[in-house]
């Protein structure tokens, strides 16, 4: 076992047997930590459900798929803390890890719309919507089946840059079915594991908003609608005005969406409210 594998294993058996306090509670796929202490005291990690010798073949798709779309994602000049992942022996099996450099909590821009002036807070949108628009120009003309989500948690913001840091799953080269089963193996909580197969179509479904350009828009503006009520005319109108200026191909699609105040959709909702998730910075 290389070196740095055994390492990232100890500290990751150390840090369980302890209690490590997660920095993230968002808890769809894994419970996310920063070491106190060590050589990974500046990074944080993320521990993925272990599979067996049988998925090796799974395992080692996700981590060509995770190269190639952190690759996409610098190339399409989405900022991107530096991000690592690894296969490491836990549990039995093989984990998938992403080790990667933390930002500062301050940064995160969740809690930041929900502290900032109205002006503020547009202004923050406007960061996050520059990174959006930039990927999906980006990828236009891309051969394959790739999305991104650009959720409110999913960004920190750092002297008016958004930056992006949420590559799990990697939305590139997987069909939608694929996803969908992605989706289910690698939830760290057994009810889903158990529940969703029994809820296929609706689990595969979560994904279809993070590949549809418009969409993912819509989505970021839905959830500051959420966060600030009192500001929903503001947000509505900031969106329909970034369509029109930056994401020109897709504009009629957002100023639909943004016709009314958008809402989740009805399947993740009823997912959230069944696995007791909250809606915290995704790490």
């Amino acid at each position: 076992m290389p070196e740095k594998i055994e390492t990232l294993a100890r500290l990751i058996r150390a840090e369980r047997a302890r209690g490590a306090r997660p920095v993230s509670r968002l808890g769809y796929f894994c419970a996310p930590f920063r070491p106190a202490e060590g050589p990974y005291s500046d990074r944080v990690i993320k521990v993925y459900r272990a599979l067996p010798d049988r998925d090796a073949g799974l395992l080692e798709q996700l981590a060509t798929a995770h190269a190639a779309y952190v690759a996409l994602l610098r190339d399409a000049g989405v900022p991107l803390p530096e991000t690592e992942f690894r296969l490491v022996p836990l549990d039995g099996g093989r984990a998938p890890v992403i080790v990667q450099e933390a930002l500062p909590p301050e940064s995160m821009m969740r809690p930041q719309i929900r502290a900032a002036t109205p002006e503020q807070a547009v202004a923050l949108m406007e960061a996050a919507g520059q990174v959006i628009a930039r990927f999906w120009h980006a990828v236009r003309e891309h051969p394959g089946r790739v999305g991104f989500h650009p959720s409110i948690r999913n960004f920190a913001v750092r002297d008016g840059e958004a930056v992006f840091f949420d590559t799990f799953p990697p939305l590139i080269g997987y069909s939608r079915e694929e996803m969908g089963r992605l989706l289910l193996v690698f939830s760290d909580k057994r009810l889903m594991r158990l529940v969703g197969p029994l809820l296929r179509a609706r689990v595969t479904a979560i994904q279809d908003e993070w590949y549809s350009p418009a969409e993912t828009l819509v989505g970021l503006v839905g959830s500051a609608c959420r966060l600030r009520p009192s500001e929903v005319q503001r947000f509505l109108d900031w969106g329909r005005d970034f369509a029109g200026r930056e994401m020109a191909p897709w504009q009629d699609e957002i100023r639909q969406g943004l016709a009314t105040p958008p809402r989740l959709p009805r399947e993740w909702t009823a997912l959230r409210r069944l696995l007791g998730l909250e809606g915290e910075p995704n790490l």
